[in-house]
């Protein structure tokens, strides 16, 4: 008996194309019997997304005359992030709370970008995100994160832990969950922000030597005693040669709710000076008010709004998203 001719394979490539979206190639037959073949490229896909577009393509192609069967085979690119450091030399300085806002708002200028909380032993992110009921899911050995309601994902100890639990790890140990934090499945987030633990200890030179950041954005509140410490977080990355894109002053001005008048319990400008005298990029300051402080609290990071409290976060998004571009080939050679 002779086999029917199979139909030619034009119009099911540009049915292919359609489903997809442009992302099928090699769509051929794989046999005489009907059995079409092609490969899917699934980068930048979710879960959710790369199953919706698998169906489509399946019912779409198995009605067209002439196909008995359709085989799909995936393929991803590889993705290759940069890793943004965020450091300080000692607590108590907002770091965490500038880690989630520079994160949100460079995600809202088109960034895709994931959050890592390694600040292992006292992590905050999850309170900062009002995502501490949610638990990290994992594929294989892999974490996959937390999709946060802010667009970015994100990954910390403290949605690992048990709550109001102290987190008591030696270095190695910590070692090796900040790099499960890091090695996750982050889909397709090709920049990583980094909250580091406050100073320069173990889990610092762990996180800079195995993950080579391609540069580092350092906190510091105006007063001379931040500043000092500050000088010794630049100094480790300067040691670990990470690029420090530049300084940002936390908590500059306070302004009084009730008389209007600007005051500056921290001092004024000493992160801008420091900036200018060792050669680094100032970018921006943060003031001392009670909204960042209280949405903080609540789990509503301000540069997620479009509020007066946003344009600070904005602006050093902004910076920041400069400096990458700027060295848009420059990777960290992390990959997914």
């Amino acid at each position: 008996m002779t086999t029917p001719a199979l139909p030619d394979l034009a119009a099911l490539t540009d049915l292919a194309a359609t489903l997809s979206q442009g992302r099928v190639s090699g769509l051929r037959w794989a046999d005489g019997d009907g059995t079409l073949a092609l490969v899917l490229d699934i980068t930048g896909l979710t879960d959710a997304e790369r199953e919706a577009a698998e169906s489509a393509l399946r019912e779409g192609l198995s009605t067209a005359p002439g196909v008995t069967a359709v085989r799909i085979a995936m393929t991803r690119a590889r993705i290759t992030r940069r890793i943004i450091a965020v450091g300080s030399g000692k607590g108590g300085v907002g770091k965490s709370t500038l880690s989630a806002n520079i994160a949100i708002a460079l995600a809202r200028q088109g960034r895709k970008v994931g959050l890592v909380d390694a600040d292992i032993y006292g992590p905050s992110q999850p309170r900062l995100f009002g995502a501490e009921d949610l638990k990290p899911q994992a594929r294989g050995n892999r974490l996959i994160p937390v999709q946060s309601r802010f667009g970015v994902p994100m990954l910390s100890t403290g949605q690992i832990a048990t709550p109001g639990q102290a987190i008591a790890w030696r270095g190695p140990m910590a070692g090796r969950a900040l790099e499960q934090l890091i090695d996750a499945e982050w889909g397709d987030a090709d920049l990583l922000i980094v909250d580091l633990p406050p100073g320069t200890g173990d889990v610092q030179l762990s996180m800079l030597q195995k993950h080579k950041p391609v540069g580092a954005v350092i906190i510091s509140t105006p007063q001379d005693l931040a500043l000092m410490d500050a000088q010794r977080a630049i100094g480790l990355f300067d040691q670990m040669q990470v690029p420090i894109l530049g300084v940002v002053e936390n908590m500059a001005g306070y302004l009084c709710p009730h008389c209007g008048e600007i005051s500056d319990p921290f001092g004024h400008g000493g992160a801008e000076a420091a900036a200018r005298d060792q050669g680094l990029e100032f970018l921006g300051r943060v003031p001392l008010d009670i909204a960042i402080r209280t949405a903080s609290d609540d789990g509503a990071p301000p540069a997620a709004s479009d509020g007066l409290m946003a344009q600070p976060f904005a602006a050093i998004a902004v910076r920041i998203g400069a400096w990458l571009d700027a060295r848009g080939g420059i990777a960290s050679g992390h990959g997914p």
